[in-house]
């Protein structure tokens, strides 16, 4: 077993599907509880942090003509949106969950706190992560690898859709792009290779936290990555970058 606890960070558009012309679509959910399960199922601990841009997205504030915090604050709302469906969801199958959220919704979540996070894998518990950091101006990225640490995972895996990890250049425009298997964390940051949030990324560095990219449409490829086989690319600290 490579991995016994892991953060799996969903984007918003997880939750919507494939083509994305809905807010939310069953089967993109059914199957975001079917590979949590599969992750149980192994007893791996599971911690996720979910998007919000199926709902809206704090980009959009030029758009709109409205203030970036303002955006963002209803970015953080939509997560919320996103955890407590998903809690939905995973309770529906008799499986015990908790969600928490940055921002105090005593009525609907918990509040996060470290160590009740902590006691909540302990017992076996799926935990949903919703509200960012509960502040503007920051994308799930980076409460992604912030929590991962907090919360002592392994690793974290970042859910993609329609990509099987990370390019050297774009695989829809050049037809000779390579995916890397493993890419350092300082190579991502200089390159600007888009695997998370440089900021999310530098975190990750810095606390030796491996971030996997991997494509998130393949059935069992997070329970892969836990079980040791090499799926998507990993991103981390002191490797060489290697390609295939």
């Amino acid at each position: 077993m490579r991995y016994k606890r892991v953060l799996l960070k969903l984007s918003g558009a997880a939750m919507a599907g494939g083509d994305r012309t809905q807010t939310f679509h069953r089967e993109a959910i059914d199957h975001i509880v079917s590979e949590i399960l599969t992750l149980r199922e192994i007893n791996v601990d599971v911690i996720t942090v979910v998007g919000g841009g199926n709902i809206f997205r704090g980009n959009l504030a030029s758009d709109w003509n409205i203030e970036g915090a303002e955006a963002d604050n209803m970015g953080m709302l939509g997560t919320v949106i996103n955890g407590v469906l998903l809690r939905a969801a995973l309770a529906a199958t008799e499986r015990e969950v908790r969600l928490m959220t940055a921002m105090p919704i005593p009525s609907i979540a918990e509040p996060y706190i470290r160590l009740r996070a902590i006691r909540h894998l302990e017992k076996g518990r799926v935990v949903i992560l919703a509200g960012g950091i509960g502040q503007p101006y920051v994308t799930t990225d980076y409460p992604a690898a912030q929590r991962a640490i907090e919360t002592r995972c392994d690793a974290v895996l970042t859910a993609k859709h329609g990509i099987d990890g990370i390019y050297d250049s774009d695989p829809n425009k050049n037809p000779a792009a390579r995916r890397y298997v493993t890419l350092s964390s300082d190579e991502a940051i200089r390159k600007d290779l888009r695997a998370m949030d440089q900021s999310a990324l530098l975190l990750a560095r810095d606390h030796d936290l491996p971030v996997h990219v991997f494509n998130f449409d393949l059935r069992g490829a997070a329970r892969k990555l836990c079980l040791g086989e090499d799926v998507g690319t990993l991103v981390t600290h002191g490797v060489e970058s290697r390609t295939v």
